[in-house]
């Protein structure tokens, strides 16, 4: 713990409102995984909703700068929720993406965030999702993107693709 109970992985550098965004899209992608990393306006405390909404913020940019096309963000059922879904118009997919963001390694990567349970949930919401569709699509994808904020001053984003 640290000032007024604060956690200090929470207290981040750079007190300014999460809107002020600079530079986005700086990094590297190859393949399959793609780390890229975007400079922030950090604020001093963050709750865990305002943590993960800026992590999905961030998750839809990037997918937006791949040429993917968001169709719905946050959907729910009475089963689960799945974060982010999104059209690849070059290879007729459609792709559901899990959004993990973190501030610390304390409960493990982007790997260990997504279990083989955690798929499997995904994948039921996938179906239930596009049992609703009059659209079709030849492929069908899950993603898993990981944010990282709070290690260095520019977010680190990790997108892995067809986990599943």
């Amino acid at each position: 713990m640290g000032r007024g109970g604060i956690p200090r992985f929470l207290r981040l550098r750079n007190p300014v409102l999460p809107a002020l965004w600079t530079n986005p899209w700086l990094g590297m992608d190859s393949g399959l995984l793609s780390v890229r990393r975007t400079s922030v306006a950090a604020m001093t405390t963050w709750t865990r909703a305002e943590i993960g909404a800026l992590g999905e913020k961030l998750a839809v940019e990037h997918l937006t700068s791949l040429g993917l096309r968001v169709l719905a963000r946050n959907w729910r059922c009475r089963y689960g929720e799945l974060d982010v879904i999104a059209t690849d118009p070059a290879a007729r997919a459609v792709v559901f993406v899990e959004v993990k963001t973190r501030t610390s390694d304390r409960f493990g990567g982007v790997a260990q965030a997504v279990t083989p349970q955690k798929v499997r949930r995904l994948r039921r919401l996938a179906g239930i999702w596009l049992a609703g569709q009059t659209d079709s699509w030849a492929s069908v994808r899950l993603d898993v993107i990981g944010v990282r904020i709070g290690r260095c001053p520019v977010p680190e984003i990790i997108h892995v693709q067809g986990v599943g």
